[in-house]
């Protein structure tokens, strides 16, 4: 009887313990690339702009939260949220199979796609299935013949990609054996090199590269080939949480449902990137 009362006691202990150490989101620290337009870029005089700039905002409004956000390198965002360094990750980040086994994500609120960019004029724009969008989940036998269409026009050439990226992710799996795949810390340095001539094509999302040919300097670069989005390209960018904070991840669900609800997504994502980026 005493051994009952005394484990009922622990127990009793623990679990108050546990609402003691129950955490109130007064303050959010976010973490973004800040080099990934429009998702999030850097402006000259160091501040930050895009769509993940105008939606944090109007997320935390909603969860009545303080946030700040701060830039941190691509290749160590996981790493640094997983350490306690920031709370939440928004950076055009899609929340994968593979990711998931180290954090957990929010619900997505954006999702373009990954496709190629060319140089003007170059053989590769007239890759086949040129604006069509084909799911890795729910069409992947068409997706695979589309990649099995455009593998000829790729053989032997170099393709530029993030490191640790998706599209990286997609290369690593279907063309590794057809091209070579040269990995970068950022977008912009692969826009370099393809610009330069020094790789042939370029994978990044639809959203990225319709943007970066837009800039001033980039009118030779040119979007080409099919668009690839779902399966092992997941389900579209999402917050990135630690996995032992579901109550935030609870709130951030919250706020992206409404933030879908009311066209607010729509609205930022029309403003920044041209069409919409809602999930459906």
């Amino acid at each position: 009887m005493k051994f009952g009362k005394m484990v009922l006691a622990v127990c009793m202990g623990l679990a108050m313990l546990g609402q003691a150490e129950a955490k109130e989101w007064k303050h959010i620290t976010i973490a973004t690339e800040g080099a990934f337009p429009p998702w999030n870029s850097t402006k000259p005089d160091g501040s930050l702009e895009g769509y993940e700039i105008d939606l944090y905002k109007d997320l935390c409004k909603r969860m009545n939260v303080e946030c700040t956000m701060v830039t941190q390198a691509w290749d160590g965002i996981i790493p640094a949220l997983t350490a306690g360094k920031f709370d939440a990750i928004m950076a055009g980040m899609s929340a994968t199979a593979k990711r998931e086994k180290i954090i957990s994500f929010s619900e997505s609120y954006g999702t373009t796609g990954q496709t190629f960019a060319v140089a003007r004029g170059s053989d590769l724009e007239k890759m086949p299935h040129f604006g069509e969008v084909f799911s890795l989940e729910s069409e992947l036998p068409q997706a695979e013949k589309a990649v099995e269409d455009i593998k000829p026009f790729l053989k032997g050439k170099i393709i530029g990609v993030q490191t640790a990226s998706i599209a990286s992710v997609f290369l690593d799996k279907y063309l590794k054996d057809t091209a070579e795949i040269r990995e970068y810390k950022s977008t912009e340095q692969h826009d370099l090199d393809l610009l330069a001539g020094r790789v042939d094509v370029i994978m990044a999302s639809m959203g990225y590269l319709s943007t970066a040919a837009a800039k001033e300097g980039n009118s030779d670069m040119v979007v080409a080939g099919p668009r690839f989005q779902r399966g092992i390209l997941g389900r579209g960018s999402s917050v990135g949480l630690r996995k032992e904070d579901t109550d935030l991840r609870d709130m951030f669900n919250k706020a992206i449902a409404e933030a879908k609800a009311d066209g607010t997504i729509k609205k930022l994502s029309d403003k920044w990137f041209g069409f919409d980026v809602t999930p459906h």
